[in-house]
């Protein structure tokens, strides 16, 4: 019985030694090629110097590809005017159908226009004795609109009395400047009609709470509430509109009971391929629209083409750099047979003996990239500096994202440990006898 129990005891031990010692050769293995590897500084530095000088124009070039795309594409997502979509033609567009687009996914925002002939008014502007007139073309505006939003104007809104109160427009920089006003000014907006075999009109004042740039619109353009522009239509086809005063001019017939229909409606996209999507969708609808999907889809085939081109070059780099690692590794294992046998008689198993050249291939890989990311860094410096007078904000000519460096690592570590699988099991197939022999 009790040698029965030293027995198993003995097997305990056994077994829970074999993964220590494993751990402890994989140790010294490691240990044996970072010192290897340091020995040979001259011929380590080499292969460093020669991984960098692969890498960093790959780099750079990608870097290039990426940033110069990147800040188109980010220019025409920044330009509202990019994501716009309008009808061709007048429609009957009901304000069941704007909402379900405005519920669409791809959908930013939506809002209904009125009859092109409808939607223009007189603007008033009185400076002393000076006055000023100036017809304006009349837009849909309400929160949220996305070209208000990217030049930071304020929105308009109807007030909670507008037959009391100023009601706010956001007007075009061209037309402000016609008009000699500025933001916070109060103006008067003008619409006629000819009702009853006569010339009528109705004033509402109006207050400027935003001038939008010339880059946002070039045209006499004010945008307004969507409830005054259709006041305007209602006004000019003879029906009264009581929210803005009967007091105040606003008469006429009552509104029909039928629901209202737009003929148009201004729409933008959530991003560019959204313009590409709602386009397609319109088309199955038969309904013609415009957009900028021709400048969208120039950008997309430019960064198709790239991409085409840099997976060629990355490829005939990869075969190179294959090639020139495994006959650097293969002429590392043919020097050190003798070492490596020696290893082999001392214990160490095939595995192990295969970490020295694949460990010293991924120092390679790590060092190489470590030192073609720091002269990426120093040249898309040197370039973003030479472009930086045609670059705004945080636009880069040559850039790349933390990302980018990580699957460079990835890929080059991949290459590297292929590269040296098989000098890997050629150092692990040493016969120890013919190093014995030798000795």
């Amino acid at each position: 019985m009790s040698a029965g129990m030293s027995t198993d005891m003995s097997t305990g031990m056994s077994n829970h030694a074999a993964p220590v010692r494993r751990t402890r050769t994989l140790r010294q293995m490691l240990r044996l090629s970072w010192r290897d590897y340091a020995y040979e500084k001259l011929l380590s530095a080499c292969a460093i110097l020669g991984l960098a000088a692969v890498l960093t124009p790959l780099l750079v070039l990608y870097g290039v590809k990426f940033g110069v795309m990147q800040t188109l594409t980010d220019r025409l997502r920044s330009e509202p005017r990019t994501l716009e979509i309008s009808p061709v033609v007048s429609g009957r567009f009901s304000m069941e159908y704007l909402d379900e687009l405005a519920a669409h996914p791809d959908v930013a925002f939506v809002l209904p226009r009125t009859r092109s002939i409808a939607a223009t008014m007189d603007l008033v502007a009185v400076q002393g004795a000076d006055r000023t007139t100036l017809v304006v073309s009349l837009e849909p505006t309400g929160t949220g609109d996305p070209l208000l939003k990217r030049y930071g104007a304020t929105e308009p809104v109807m007030p909670e009395h507008p037959d009391k109160e100023p009601i706010g427009v956001s007007l075009s920089a061209s037309a402000a400047e016609k008009l000699h006003v500025a933001m916070g000014d109060t103006i008067t907006g003008r619409v006629e009609r000819r009702y009853a075999g006569q010339m009528q009109s109705v004033r509402v004042p109006l207050r400027v709470v935003s001038v939008l740039p010339l880059a946002a619109q070039q045209k006499d353009v004010a945008f307004i509430p969507l409830p005054l522009l259709e006041a305007t239509e209602d006004y000019r086809d003879g029906r009264a509109v009581p929210e803005l005063g009967t007091n105040n001019g606003w008469t006429g017939e009552a509104r029909p009971q039928e629901a209202r229909l737009y003929p148009g409606f201004r729409l933008y996209a959530k991003d560019l391929d959204a313009v590409m999507r709602l386009r397609q969708g319109f088309a199955q609808q038969k309904l013609d629209v415009y957009t900028h999907a021709e400048e969208i889809e120039q950008i997309n085939s430019l960064a198709r083409a790239l991409n085409l081109v840099f997976a060629l070059i990355c490829a005939a780099t990869a075969a190179g750099f294959l090639a020139s690692t495994t006959s650097s590794t293969l002429a590392s294992v043919k020097r050190k047979e003798r070492t490596l046998g020696l290893l082999n008689l001392a214990g160490f198993t095939t595995g192990e003996l295969m970490l020295l050249p694949l460990t010293q291939s991924l120092l390679t890989a790590l060092l190489g990239t470590s030192l073609a990311s720091g002269l990426y860094a120093l040249a898309a410096l040197a370039i973003n500096q030479l472009f930086s007078s045609s670059l705004s904000g945080m636009e880069q000519v040559c850039r790349l994202l933390p990302q980018h460096f990580l699957l460079a690592f990835a890929a080059v570590a991949g290459l590297a440990l292929a590269a040296a699988l098989g000098p890997a099991l050629r150092a692990a197939r040493i016969e120890p006898s013919e190093v014995i022999r030798e000795v």
